[in-house]
């Protein structure tokens, strides 16, 4: 039976507060048994909290009644013990552990809660099934290494606060029920019970309310930020998220990125003691895609993209010369030491590559001195050596080869030299390079919805040189936007925001809103910009990829305290799950099953 706390159980201190300077002082410690030995005349606990493990003794001159207890008790117990610090017998010290000099002799020991066996080992790095951990995750918490994350997460988000209040930032909260926004990801729904048939969203990002406060005059906004998008999960993408999300009046790109790079340049040097050196690398979007074929490169190693349609455009080889003639390109890495892979191994990558909808994969690599190709026999000794002079191809070189359209072809070399490096262990996660890609795209192209699509949001500022494209050619026209990029991870993005009301009518004209549409959908914020609104720009970080990520972690749900899994359910909780009968009622809703469902 679980046990309640007297007026003077009071404890001291947390188990791994503890060092040899504690000797011989009266202490009440409390925690859970990490696990008990029982050595016949003797009995060790070693009892756990969040800072660590001390070691509870027991033995001849303890109490008969506190040494039985001790000898009930399993792992997992809650535990209250009060006794003597006192230093650990000759030969007994655990250079292992902060407090292995000293044990506490106990005088008292109660079970405050007993556990059952837990499903797994409660122990750092622990090799359990992350279905497993998810489902009992409030057990996976009470590991030292994910009890870890959670705790530095802590402590960016209060170097995050300092940062941003020392630099005159307001820390001002907004809504979470808030306008179904018809931009950008699905949002998550909420019905209102008091305006039947009609929904609030959840909000993807707190953007309109942040431009808002803009024009509200509140010059520096922050907020840490609650964020809901209903969109496929990926390692690093959860339905509900965290972000760091700023705002600035009277600012250019420059100063924005310049408070970026002081917030990261406090963080990296507070919470991990590195010095980083600022300005960081900036590339534009374009120069991004041609040398790594991805918006969001990795620059911890090279394997960069080569434009070879130049040399195959009028080659007899039809697969090169039928990309370019289509408008597409032909294009390749050199991936240094790839010659190593064995054949099996490079028809994998050619699978791989498949998935990012490339029809095939070309390659040849030399091994030993030795040059072997699936397409040089197709080529002219004329175009093989002009390739293998642009790749500069040496002994233990893999070129891969990919011929398509553009976006096709960057797609995929963009994540085969990343898929590569990863093979190659050249991936140190601990080696931190920072860049600003900027210059994005104002639109994309939507083949789906047949239309162009913002490609940050409808509120980014085009660059002024190319105001004229918004009609005439969108598909060229660049938007004052840029990404903040982590050795292969987009940490966040921002961008200068449209304050004049005409640019921003014909932003939502060129994104097919009628005028009607845009009141109905934006017309609060249409509104408030006839009333004075100052130049502003902003920037919001993904609070759990940043966490992630300068821990040289892999997974963000390893920093998340209660995530979601791949189909955004919750394994523990069971969630999402079909509500009370009458509760839909209230809300004016009905549920119907499909034939799947059935």
């Amino acid at each position: 039976m679980a046990q309640l706390l007297n007026k003077d159980d009071v404890r001291t201190a947390r188990c791994g507060e503890f060092t040899a300077a504690d000797i011989g002082k009266e202490v009440c410690v409390m925690g859970w048994a990490q696990r008990q030995r029982d050595l016949g005349s003797l009995i060790f606990i070693d009892l756990r909290d969040r800072s660590g493990i001390l070691q509870l003794a027991f033995d001849e001159q303890t109490d008969k009644a506190v040494f039985d207890t001790a000898f009930s008790v399993r792992s997992e117990f809650v535990l209250l013990a009060k006794g003597v610090i006192r230093a650990r017998g000759e030969g007994a010290v655990n250079k292992n552990l902060p407090t292995g000099e000293i044990e506490v002799a106990v005088r008292e020991l109660r079970v405050l809660s007993t556990a059952q066996t837990p499903p797994f080992a409660i122990e750092e790095n622990s090799n359990v099934r992350p279905e497993l951990r998810l489902t009992y995750r409030y057990l996976d918490l009470r590991r030292p290494d994910i009890q870890k994350n959670i705790i530095a997460r802590s402590q960016i988000t209060k170097i995050a606060r300092d940062y941003y209040a020392s630099q005159g930032f307001i820390d001002i909260e907004t809504p979470d029920l808030i306008k179904p926004t018809p931009e950008g990801a699905r949002d998550y729904l909420v019905p209102s019970r008091v305006h039947p048939g009609k929904f609030y969203a959840l909000p993807q990002s707190p953007q309109l309310y942040k431009q808002l406060l803009m024009v509200a005059g509140f010059d520096r906004y922050f907020q840490i930020a609650r964020c809901f998008r209903d969109e496929d999960l990926r390692a690093d993408r959860q339905p509900e998220f965290t972000q760091i999300d700023v705002e600035m009046s009277f600012v250019r790109q420059d100063d924005v990125i310049a408070v970026t790079e002081g917030f990261l340049k406090k963080l990296w040097k507070e919470f991990l003691g590195i010095e980083l050196e600022t300005p960081f690398l900036r590339m534009e979007y374009k120069e991004a895609m041609e040398r790594f074929g991805s918006d969001k490169p990795d620059l911890r190693f090279g394997f960069e993209l080569k434009d070879l349609s130049d040399l195959v455009k009028d080659s007899e080889f039809k697969v090169f010369s039928g990309a370019v003639a289509a408008g597409g390109s032909v294009r390749a890495i050199n991936v240094k030491g790839g010659a190593a892979f064995s054949r099996k191994e490079i028809d994998a990558l050619a699978e791989f590559a498949k998935s990012y909808r490339a029809k095939g994969l070309a390659w040849t690599k030399m091994h030993a001195g030795e040059t072997s190709s699936s397409f040089a026999k197709f080529l002219t000794p004329e175009e093989n050596a002009a390739i293998a002079s642009r790749m500069g191809l040496e002994d233990g070189d893999l070129i891969l080869v990919c011929a398509d359209k553009n976006q096709v072809v960057f797609d995929t070399l963009g994540a085969l030299r990343v898929h590569c490096a990863k093979k190659l262990g050249l991936l140190d996660p601990h080696d931190f390079k920072f860049l600003w890609v900027t210059d994005f795209p104002l639109f994309e192209y939507s083949e789906e919805e047949n239309r162009y699509c913002a490609k940050h949001h409808p509120f980014t500022m085009p660059n002024a040189d190319d105001l004229d494209l918004i009609e005439s050619d969108p598909g060229a026209a660049r938007a004052i936007a840029y990404d903040i990029v982590l050795n292969g991870t987009e940490l966040g993005g921002g961008s200068i925001r449209i304050h004049d009301p005409e640019i921003q009518s014909r932003m939502f004209r060129a994104l097919g809103f009628t005028e009607e549409e845009a009141k109905a959908k934006f017309g609060f914020l249409l509104e408030a910009f006839k009333y004075g609104v100052p130049p502003h720009g902003g920037m919001a970080f993904g609070l759990d990829r940043l966490v992630t990520l300068a821990l040289g972690l892999e997974d963000i749900r390893d920093v998340i305290a209660f995530p979601k899994v791949q189909n955004a359910s919750e394994l523990m909780t069971k969630c999402p799950s079909l509500p009370d009968p009458g509760a839909l009622d209230e809300l004016s809703i009905a549920v119907t099953k499909s034939e799947d469902d059935e």
